[in-house]
């Protein structure tokens, strides 16, 4: 999962693309880049790390213009190397500058046809660079470099990539195109800002990001549309001819969105709280005379479900961990070891909120079963009698291939397991799911016209692409977390050896 975000403005957009880029945070920490463009210049400034940590004053003060794009990033498709931090860059037919979030689920296919048919060599392993190529290749065939030309050429994208993906591009001298999968599976959303000068915008993946920087939401991106915005904030839109079907990716509400966001609509905070509703019912008609003490959430995200769990269930609501904000998400971070370490390092628990007292714990989601493990020993040393958890969404079985990094089946807890194995490996007294039914009920409740979802970590029904059995086994070769490390162990060996040697 992926964080991006385009500005056209009537002032310089570099301090704004750092402060929404932030509020992005959480949905990439591994690194960060950003591009403007002042007078037909672009500067590009990327590197791994956190935003804080990637620009400095120096970066800024170079950063001039008034229109640019910024991307935080977690790698998915391709590795953790520094060469993969985006925006990505191509000078062919005209300088583009390219932001990507998702995952295309024929990536392989499309880079060995680049490779073959046109000898073309590629950077990176990315799939975002397979986009920028194809851009590229979408725009030179093209008589001219007018908007109508532009959003062709975009648009011809969607009959070759398939899986989900929402990308912004700077193209120099001509504006900000942004472009979102036929099914809506990946977020785009586009603000819109009145100022003394006239008419300035913004695309971002969540609302969030508009929010802080004053843009009204004007509108999604639809599925399959293809949006220009020129330097003057002026809005040109083409949709697909191919079939659409809004489908967007139901662990954005779960887990990955700001409560704060509204994704196609839906505010990701009620969804939450419906969320916890639900929860509550079931548990309640699971256990109507249980003896849970105390509700407590894993933070930061069931802190909104939890709550209205402990209201359903009418016990009292506390706060049992304490964060340390300065760690990363364990759910995001790149292997095994590192989100078992941190956890640890991240939550600190509260003893007076569990010393003998039946606790119930809300968590967003059961993922690997690690994070979920390790909290659980921490209140039963914290004091706690019995240590019951709750999972406000359903078992997650199957590998998300749309820009989720859950792609192995082996390291998903509950593939292959009941409830009653997964309560006993993650040390549990009781576990309870939610229901899909009631997990799409709850997102789907606003009169939004959102009523599909692509629920694949759960159902393991795919919206988009050819997912069979053999492109699930290719996944689990490529990206277990063993050959992660190892591929990643050998970027870095290579990008030291380049330092040493210049």
């Amino acid at each position: 999962m992926c964080g991006l975000l385009g500005i056209a403005s009537n002032r310089m957009v570099a301090q704004e693309i750092y402060d929404a880029l932030t509020s992005l945070q959480h949905r990439g920490q591994d690194a960060a880049g950003m591009a403007t463009e002042n007078r037909g210049s672009i500067e590009l400034i990327k590197a791994n790390g956190m935003v804080k940590d990637v620009f400095r004053s120096e970066h800024m003060n170079k950063l001039l213009g008034n229109i640019g794009i910024g991307h935080v990033r977690y790698p998915t498709a391709g590795s953790a190397s520094s060469a993969e931090a985006q925006p990505l860059y191509s000078s062919y037919p005209i300088s583009i500058f390219l932001a990507h979030n998702g995952n295309l689920v024929n990536h392989q296919e499309l880079r060995n046809r680049i490779l073959q048919d046109n000898k073309k060599i590629l950077a990176t392993s990315s799939d975002s660079e397979v986009i920028l190529y194809l851009l590229g290749q979408a725009l030179a065939e093209k008589s001219s470099f007018d908007i109508s030309e532009i959003l062709s050429a975009a648009q011809s994208l969607h009959g070759l990539c398939e899986g989900g993906y929402a990308v912004v591009a700077l193209l120099r001298e001509k504006g900000l195109l942004a472009f979102r999968d036929p099914n809506g599976i990946r977020p785009l959303i586009i603000g819109k800002r009145q100022s003394k000068a006239g008419i300035e915008r913004m695309v971002a993946s969540e609302s969030v990001a508009l929010d802080i920087l004053g843009f009204k939401i004007e509108r999604d991106v639809k599925p399959g549309e293809c949006i220009f915005i020129e330097p003057n904030g002026n809005l040109h839109s083409k949709l697909s001819e191919s079939n659409t079907r809004l489908s967007p990716c139901i662990f954005e509400f779960v887990y990955f969105s700001r409560p704060d966001s509204f994704i196609d609509g839906v505010s990701v905070y009620k969804s939450r709280l419906r969320m916890g509703e639900s929860l509550g019912a079931k548990i309640l008609s699971v256990r109507p005379n249980h003896d849970i003490d105390v509700v407590i959430p894993i933070p930061d995200t069931a802190r909104t479900t939890a709550l209205q769990v402990a209201h359903v269930l009418g016990v009292k609501y506390r706060e049992g961990f304490i964060k340390n904000r300065y760690i990363g998400r364990t759910f995001i971070m790149p292997g095994q070891q590192e989100r078992k370490d941190s956890v640890r390092r991240k939550l600190n628990p509260i003893s007076l909120e569990f010393k003998g007292k039946n606790v119930l714990l809300v968590d967003d989601s059961i993922v690997r079963g690690t994070t979920s493990k390790e909290i659980i020993k921490m209140a039963r040393n914290a004091g706690a009698s019995k240590v019951y958890f709750a999972s406000a969404a359903p078992p997650v079985k199957f590998p998300n291939v749309y820009g989720v990094d859950m792609p192995v089946r082996s390291e998903l807890i509950a593939s292959g397991r009941s409830d009653l194995e997964v309560q006993k490996e993650i040390g549990a007294d009781w576990l309870i799911y939610q229901g899909l039914e009631e997990l799409i009920a709850a997102v789907a409740h606003e009169p939004t016209g959102v009523m599909n979802f692509d629920t694949s970590c759960f159902s393991g029904s795919y919206v988009a692409g050819n997912i069979d059995e053999n492109y699930l086994k290719t996944l689990e070769d490529a990206r277990s977390d063993q050959v992660r490390t190892i591929r990643d162990n050998q970027e870095i060996q290579k990008e030291l050896q380049i330092v040493a040697t210049n």
